[in-house]
């Protein structure tokens, strides 16, 4: 049997896979009940500018105005910021397992994105992200989003790793199928126990256990 090339790095998703996601319409909708809003109008709003929010084409404030604060409100915009920051929850064994792949492989670990610029600072800093990380490659750095293929090519570009030994973590199915049509062998992440055995299969053994997961 042909021996499987050594992995020199791993891409990883953030929300899904290291985080929750940051401002899904789990969390939106409990914005919408906490602030008392429209809920349908909200995603409404929402739906017609996350994209170029992603892409850092419009600013945190602009989102906020076009979909929350477009009229009058009884509470500020410090205290709806905060609550949408605090939706963000990490997959503790998640982080763990990836920092101690990278420590006792020597990987190289690049984030590859999708967040608005606000946000994903607040993640990588309250996080400690950038403790494990070596490069994220951000829809709001780079302006380019999943599922657009340049956003891979470039993180494939910066990682400098031959493609073959390359292996992707990442929750979202069209994504997965993204990468693997640029060669790039894939994880479907649905849970902590699934994702080791995967990772093992690539040479990838978790050497630490980890005490508490909920992903």
């Amino acid at each position: 049997m042909k021996k499987s090339p050594e992995i020199k790095t791993l891409f990883v998703d953030i929300g899904g896979v290291l985080l929750t996601d940051g401002w899904d319409h789990h969390a939106r909708q409990r914005a919408a009940k906490h602030f008392k809003l429209d809920r349908a109008k909200m995603e409404e709003r929402h739906g017609l500018n996350f994209e170029t929010q992603e892409e850092d084409k419009t600013t945190f404030n602009e989102y906020l105005d076009r979909v929350v604060f477009y009229k009058k409100r009884p509470f500020t915009r410090a205290e709806f910021r905060r609550f949408m920051f605090t939706q963000s929850k990490p997959y503790t064994g998640m982080i763990e397992l990836v920092r101690s792949l990278k420590a006792k492989y020597e990987l190289k670990i690049i984030a590859v994105s999708n967040e608005s610029r606000e946000l994903n600072a607040y993640r990588i800093r309250q996080f400690k992200l950038d403790g494990f990380v070596d490069a994220f490659i951000s829809s709001c750095f780079v302006r380019l989003r999943k599922p657009d293929a340049d956003i891979f090519k470039l993180a494939l570009d910066i990682a400098q790793t031959p493609t073959r030994q390359i292996v992707y973590i990442e929750n979202t199915p069209l994504f997965v199928q993204i990468a693997e049509g640029l060669g790039i062998r894939s994880i479907l992440h649905t849970d902590y126990k699934s994702t080791c055995a995967k990772l093992a299969a690539f040479g990838l053994q978790n050497g630490e256990r980890v005490a508490h997961e909920t992903r």
